[in-house]
């Protein structure tokens, strides 16, 4: 029986993989969780505000926010982010044996699942949420546009960054799914238009009318009336988030270039071990039977990276970026494979022993971060 199973180490490392999400979890748990609480005490009391959807939707629910709550709801929302995602694979690719190199190198990667419940709470998974959503529905009506457009809006109401993190991954999603599919005609075209117009206003406001419009002593009280703990004050050590100018998170984030600067290899290295998966990927834009198509999702994949790059230059939580770039990355995958291709690719290798190496080594990485590396 042991004999058997090191003789497919695929079934172990995900089995592996398990017990590194439990032990992440573990340690999450045991950690104050400073930024996702007080996200859920900000809501539009005020009048319109950046960073508040989430925290008005649980006021709707309650109005004494509990800590464990932070981990409740995260922990529901990674929950049903892996089992969609699971679903998403199997719609995608099956879970033949031949494929099992090809999940492990995504939903095992230190930059997925195991990320994000290291930052359990934070906003990113949202973003991952919403478009596998998108990758699962029906794409062919004018409504995936517009639905498109709104879970857009959602995330820029989330978090205004997300114009970068995740909605120009599902605005990938929407050309590849929706456009390359149906065709281009005047009335997608017009939503396509207008919706870009509507996120675009939002973020503007959001970045530059969101802030909070009273003092921040005023806005520190009224979240104490929020809290089932108000002694909780170390809680609210980060409410200055609210009054930060655009401005401000540059020259911060430059300030701490020189020392952030430093994970740049890591992240490199990092990268590199998923090297199965990326050859894997381009040769499934080589295998698409249009050269348009694959004209358009190289451009995408630049597209997208961009918009991660000018993260890099704004807000120094380059362990979050660098993850979710990569995600962005497995969830385009997903949506290229629905494009006719000219000939099936070949799968990853099981019986690899370098693929293999990379494989265990990605197993055993139990996350990647936040700010810095690990």
């Amino acid at each position: 029986m042991e004999l058997r199973a090191w003789q497919n180490p695929w079934r172990v490392m995900l089995a592996v993989n398990v017990a590194v999400f439990i032990g992440v979890f573990w340690h999450k748990i045991l950690l104050p969780p400073f930024v996702p609480y007080i996200h859920l005490l900000v809501d539009y009391h005020f009048g319109f505000i950046k960073r508040a959807l989430i925290g008005a939707i649980v006021s709707l629910f309650t109005d004494k926010v509990p800590v464990w709550l932070v981990f409740a709801l995260a922990g529901t929302v990674w929950l049903i982010t892996l089992g969609l995602f699971v679903h998403l694979f199997q719609r995608t690719f099956g879970f033949d044996e031949k494929n099992l190199p090809l999940f492990l190198f995504m939903a095992a990667s230190p930059f997925f699942f195991k990320n994000f419940m290291h930052t359990l709470g934070h906003f990113d998974i949202y973003g991952c949420l919403l478009a596998i959503i998108l990758l699962l529905v029906p794409a062919r009506s004018i409504w995936f546009v517009w639905l498109a457009a709104l879970f857009s809006i959602i995330l820029i109401l989330i978090h205004h960054i997300h114009l970068l993190m995740y909605v120009p991954t599902i605005a990938v999603i929407a050309v590849l799914r929706h456009y390359l599919v149906a065709g281009i005609k005047a009335s997608n075209v017009t939503v396509g238009v207008i919706a870009t117009l509507a996120f675009g206003a939002l973020f503007v406001a959001a970045q530059f009318w969101g802030t909070m419009p009273i003092p921040e002593s005023e806005f520190v009280a009224y979240l104490k009336t929020r809290m089932a703990d108000p002694s909780r004050t170390d809680l609210l050590s980060f409410s200055y988030i609210w009054y930060q100018p655009l401005s401000k998170e540059i020259s911060d984030t430059w300030g701490r270039m020189p020392s952030n600067i430093l994970g740049v290899p890591v992240f490199a290295l990092l990268i590199w071990l998923h090297a199965p998966l990326w050859r894997y990927f381009a040769d499934s834009i080589r295998a698409l039977r249009d050269d348009w198509h694959r004209q358009l999702v190289i451009a995408a994949l630049v597209g997208v990276s961009l918009g991660y790059l000018i993260m890099f230059a704004i807000v120094f939580d380059y362990s979050r970026w660098i993850s979710n770039w990569a995600v962005c990355m497995f969830l385009i995958l997903h949506a290229v494979k629905t494009l006719p291709a000219s000939h099936e690719v070949k799968p990853i290798p099981t019986d690899d022993r370098k693929t293999t190496i990379f494989a265990a080594i990605v197993t055993l990485i139990p996350r990647v971060g936040i700010v810095r590396p690990f």
